[in-house]
């Protein structure tokens, strides 16, 4: 084993503890059972630095956009993203892929990375699981769409790796197939995020259901699901008459927690679709306090600069979207940390933050999809899709201030 593996798994060890919080809820969606015919991926993602952006980088092969830390210098780790191919790749931490003398995961960031800078399909993503060096030091559900129609969930651990295809009838026999953090080929013993798996399959069911299984009511309904998988306990059934009547409920393994720190919806494209034409519906920071924008690749590389890296190296919107989740979760002490203020959340007064975002987000995705039809049909991304950016950068920037009183 090389220096620079040996020093990442005796890192990995010293983390172990801190990574099962690296635990996120996902679905994919083939698009043989979309309304438009385009795949989508989705993962919620909870983690220990919750300060995220949206990043554009120059890769090896591809250029892409990906989710990458506050304050990132050199790009290592991408936690979910698209490329100008039209290929994107997210994870979840699994959990249960792999026998505990295998040793920790660690390298996972890195291989979303190294996807997104070299593979344009489902095959190209394979080649390149199948030539990792063992033990590749993952344990993960990957989430994966191409231009070609491709949509799986590959679950890889240190030697092997198993492709479950929504585009299998007898696999994913309605079409969507959803993960948390344990893999269906692993040991089910040690499964984990069983109550948001229960979550996010209700959700998902009734979605298909009702019709429902495209990007905006996904993106702006699931990481907002106040419903738990296990207790089935709707927190909206607890609605306090004002912002000023303080309830606090426990708020654990909800699909979206205290430690949320983003939330992705990927729309690939349909096959002969100009795979630029691949939209990242992207909600930095966490979903309770921020609001999702669809993001393409442009030629010039912009993105609106309010999600992506400031002057002081972080996401301004998500910043500020942290700031606004201090109010839902103040308690310091103990274990209080994870206990919601359900009247800063929602109350039947509608002065909630998250009642607040959500006319702000309608009004971001409804001129989102004039534009997402305008480049669809030229079949190519051009310069409406810059000045879309700049409106959603000053829309956000007023809405945030007029609304809650913070400068981004």
């Amino acid at each position: 084993m090389n220096t620079k593996r040996l020093f990442f798994l005796i890192f990995a060890i010293l983390l172990l503890s801190v990574n099962e919080i690296s635990a996120c809820t996902s679905f994919i969606v083939s698009g043989r059972v979309t309304a438009d015919g385009r795949p989508m991926i989705f993962k919620n993602r909870d983690a220990d630095n919750l300060s995220n952006m949206s990043l554009f980088v120059k890769g090896e092969k591809y250029n892409y956009i990906g989710i990458v830390a506050g304050k990132t210098k050199e790009v290592r780790d991408v936690w979910v993203g698209h490329n100008e191919a039209g290929f994107a790749i997210f994870n979840t931490a699994a959990y249960n892929l792999n026998d505990k003398e295998d040793g920790p995961i660690e390298l996972d960031g890195e291989v979303m990375r190294r996807a997104l800078e070299i593979c344009a399909s489902l095959s190209d993503f394979e080649n390149m699981l199948d030539t990792l060096q063992r033990p590749m030091l993952v344990d993960s559900n990957f989430g994966v769409i191409d231009a070609n129609g491709g949509c799986a969930y590959y679950e890889v651990g240190n030697s092997t790796y198993v492709k479950f295809d929504a585009n299998d009838p007898n696999i994913a026999p309605y079409g969507y197939l959803v993960r948390t953090n344990h893999g269906f080929s692993g040991d089910r013993s040690k499964d984990k995020g069983i109550e948001r798996y229960m979550a996010i399959s209700e959700v998902m069911m009734n979605a298909e259901y009702s019709n429902n299984l495209n990007a905006e009511y996904l993106i702006t309904n699931v990481p907002r699901t106040l419903k738990h998988g296990l207790t089935k306990i709707d927190i909206r059934d607890f609605m306090p008459e004002s912002a000023n009547e303080t309830r606090f409920f426990p708020f654990h393994d909800y699909i979206s927690r205290s430690y949320t720190s983003c939330s992705v919806l990927i729309q690939g494209v349909k096959k002969g679709e100009n795979p630029l034409l691949t939209v990242s519906w992207t909600i930095v920071g966490n979903p309770l306090t921020t609001v999702a924008v669809p993001l393409v690749i442009t030629s010039t590389h912009k993105l609106p600069q309010v999600i992506t890296k400031g002057e002081d190296g972080c996401s301004s919107l998500c910043e500020a979207g942290l700031r606004l989740k201090n109010k839902l979760f103040p308690l310091r002490r103990g274990s209080a940390t994870d206990y919601i203020n359900i009247a800063a959340l929602i109350n039947k007064e509608g002065t909630g933050i998250l009642q607040q975002i959500l006319p702000v987000e309608k009004e971001i995705i409804r001129r989102g999809d004039e534009e997402l039809r305008k480049i669809r049909s030229a079949g190519k991304t051009d310069t409406s899709i810059e000045q879309y950016y700049d409106w959603v950068n000053q829309y956000i920037k007023e809405k945030y201030k007029q609304i809650f009183g913070l400068e981004l």
